[in-house]
């Protein structure tokens, strides 16, 4: 690394500590260079550092993920019937639950949807999205290929947004050392190898709905939900629709407008829930069993609503019921019909390179789950 470069980049963290933004072209160039690690380790974690503190426009995050879609990602052409679909959420949020967006995927996915996920491992808090669904059975550490398989024939598949196989040349390593919440909470979520058009995103402050609504736009989305909640006294907020307290959406409808609106529990008739229920348990094995009840409907509680709320928005987004209540006493039939938990064992079937092993670890838990 020449001293003329490093002066270049240490001027651009410069700017940042003193609240400048930097537009689309510099941050591509500069997410560049850290993915070619061509800056020393102080370097990039000063600017990842000093942009979460400045807090990322729309143009920061479009060129950090055009950065990362370029030069480290595999490409994959899923051959479906019906179009794509993600769902996840940034974390970095400061109430942490158990991981929702996974069970809402599997209800969706259980009523028609074509899902694919991209997630990683817990980087601000205990389970990610690879965390639980690796306790559950589901290979995450699979090549592409497989997810792809999984995606087209159980209709839900995710690639592991940690693993060299997905993004071979420094998104892991970069992730792997850090941990607290950085723009690639963003970008690198929307780094999908599939590349959805529709996706249902939670993030992690209300300032965020816009933007990341304004990037998803930019990256070639469709239509989108942008969603964050707070809890029952306004204070925390998660990357999640809550059924604690209100919820705030960014929706980009498909003329390209973005419309802003939020509703709470009771507008939806949907009993305020339990915050203590919706936390996470910070133990992988219980909340792979807890999940497992839930989706056997053996938990009715809000756990199961707060799910079955975020599985509303995307059958919302996907033109699949006409109002998010009616997507929300969609979801809970889908799960009492059994149609859920068959999902994810369709989904730990197919997303494996030993469907047995996998199979057997979720009867495992599910035994264990129906004893509660």
């Amino acid at each position: 690394m020449s001293m003329e470069k490093a002066k270049e980049f240490g001027s651009i963290i410069a700017r940042l500590i003193h609240a400048q933004n930097i537009t689309r072209n510099e941050s591509k160039a500069v997410f560049s260079q850290i993915l070619r690690n061509e800056q020393s380790d102080m370097h990039q974690g000063a600017f990842l550092a000093a942009l979460a503190a400045k807090g990322e426009t729309a143009e920061e995050i479009a060129g950090s993920w055009e950065a990362i879609y370029e030069l480290d990602t595999v490409k994959v052409i899923s051959e479906t019937e019906f179009p794509l679909v993600d769902n996840s959420g940034t974390g970095m949020d400061a109430f942490k639950t158990f991981n929702i967006s996974t069970a809402a995927s599997i209800i969706a996915a259980a009523n028609g949807i074509t899902m694919a996920k991209h997630g990683s491992r817990a980087i601000t808090s205990y389970c990610g999205t690879i965390d639980i669904l690796e306790e559950l059975g589901v290979d995450v550490e699979c090549n592409t290929d497989i997810v792809k398989k999984s995606i087209e024939k159980a209709g839900i598949g995710i690639f592991n947004g940690m693993s060299p196989k997905v993004h071979p040349q420094a998104l892991g390593r970069i992730l792997s050392q850090i941990s607290f919440g950085t723009v690639l909470n963003i970008a690198a979520s929307l780094a999908n190898p599939a590349l959805p058009k529709y996706g249902v995103r939670g993030v992690y402050a209300k300032e965020m709905l816009e933007p990341v609504a304004k990037v998803m736009k930019e990256v070639g989305y469709l239509k989108a939900i942008v969603v964050h909640g707070v809890t029952e006294d306004g204070t925390l907020g998660m990357d999640e629709a809550s059924n604690l307290g209100e919820t705030f959406i960014a929706e980009l409808k498909e003329d390209g407008r973005i419309v802003q609106y939020s509703f709470t529990p009771e507008d939806l008739g949907i009993k305020r829930g339990n915050r203590d229920e919706v936390a996470s348990l910070n133990n992988l094995e219980q909340e792979a069993i807890r999940m497992i009840a839930l989706l056997n409907g053996k938990d009715l509680g809000s756990r199961s609503d707060i799910v079955c709320l975020n599985a509303a928005l995307i059958f919302y987004l996907m033109n699949q019921c006409a109002t998010i209540k009616a997507g929300f006493n969609q979801a809970k039939e889908i799960i009492a019909s059994g149609k859920a938990i068959g999902k994810l064992r369709d989904w730990v079937e197919e997303q494996n390179h030993s469907p047995q092993k996998g199979l057997d670890k979720l009867e495992k838990l599910t035994q264990k789950a129906l004893a509660m």
